[in-house]
């Protein structure tokens, strides 16, 4: 294994707070040598690093560039803001055997505001192909296992390193659940997640990985 452990460096978050101040097409092609040296090969030794220490920690999940790593383009298609680019370098890391779309997974980001690392599932709309099968059968694993989530989301460590549990809310008890279950104020999560926000400057210090 590497002994040196990869990380960003102040330059990435200079590069990426220069982006945000100019977010057009010809600003980006024309610095495209610094985002690829003080951004995107940061990133690439951070995943490839965690293919390696994924074997060991969490082997369901899938660490490599081209699964991992998001484009720096943004969709503008459907969106009012026509921003050319993402001002974050980010990345996630799918369950192996249930992809992005329908399984839980892990992800961080590096952005000119904060950096932020978590996972769960994040259901993003009902519209979204597969998400209400997904979410229901959150739900009822909770429902059927919420002793085990308990302990889990209210251990010392989870709560010291990630608060409690996040994510978008229903206002009312989804339908086929019992409003008295024990687990009744989990139940109306639509998003299951859990993540731990730093400032900025955390991702070029030296322990960051």
């Amino acid at each position: 294994m590497p002994s040196a452990a990869p990380g960003f460096t102040p330059k990435t978050l200079t590069f990426l707070r220069a982006l945000k101040r100019n977010n057009r097409r010809e600003w980006f092609h024309e610095r495209r040598a610094d985002y690829d040296a003080h951004v995107h090969a940061p990133m690439v030794a951070i995943v490839e690093r965690l293919a390696v220490d994924f074997a060991r920690v969490a082997p369901d999940f899938v660490a490599s560039p081209k699964i991992s790593m998001f484009r720096p383009w943004r969709d503008t298609r459907f969106s009012a803001n026509k921003a050319p680019l993402k001002t974050n370098v980010a990345a996630g890391f799918p369950h192996r055997a249930l992809g992005r779309v329908q399984g839980a997974g892990l992800y961080f980001e590096v952005a000119p505001e904060h950096v932020w690392i978590g996972g769960g599932a994040y259901a993003r709309s009902k519209q979204e192909k597969g998400t209400l099968v997904t979410v229901h059968a959150v739900r009822e694993h909770i429902a059927a296992h919420h002793d085990e989530l308990e302990a889990l989301v209210s251990a010392s460590k989870f709560r010291k390193l990630l608060g409690k549990m996040q994510g978008d809310t229903a206002s009312r008890m989804p339908r086929g659940f019992d409003a008295d279950h024990p687990a009744a104020a989990v139940l109306k999560h639509k998003q299951f997640l859990a993540a731990r926000e730093e400032a900025p400057a955390f991702a070029a210090q030296p322990d960051f990985y």
